[in-house]
């Protein structure tokens, strides 16, 4: 039986979770099928706290994988959420405008002194 359930990662006290696609029997940390997400339950300011990959967890639920209580609850959380906001676009804006470059080589210093 194939079930849908967090593994925990992270440093002592600093929980961070994958979410996994794993055999029933298999080691809470140990080997699994796929991920398919991740939660840090810790996440402060723009951190990302959840993603999911929504395609891959209904392909996992439609083939018979059983989520945890834990893992539903994270589901449903996701799919509620709004979707991400695009990236500002005065960003866009500077990445787009570089100031130019001057050619500092060797070559340039010989066709300078050569005029």
């Amino acid at each position: 039986m194939v079930t849908i359930r967090l593994a925990r990662h992270g440093g002592k006290k600093r929980p961070f979770y994958h979410l996994t696609v794993a055999e029933k029997n298999a080691k809470r940390d140990g080997r699994f099928i796929e991920r398919i997400g991740f939660y840090n339950p810790l996440a402060r300011g723009k951190d990302e706290k959840l993603r999911i990959d929504v395609a891959r967890l209904d392909h996992w639920l439609g083939v018979g994988a059983q989520p945890t209580e834990r893992v539903r609850q994270l589901a449903k959380q996701w799919r509620q959420q709004p979707p991400a906001a695009e990236p500002a676009k005065a960003d866009a804006v500077r990445e787009e405008v570089a100031p130019p470059v001057e050619d500092t080589s060797a070559g340039a210093e010989q066709e300078q002194n050569a005029v």
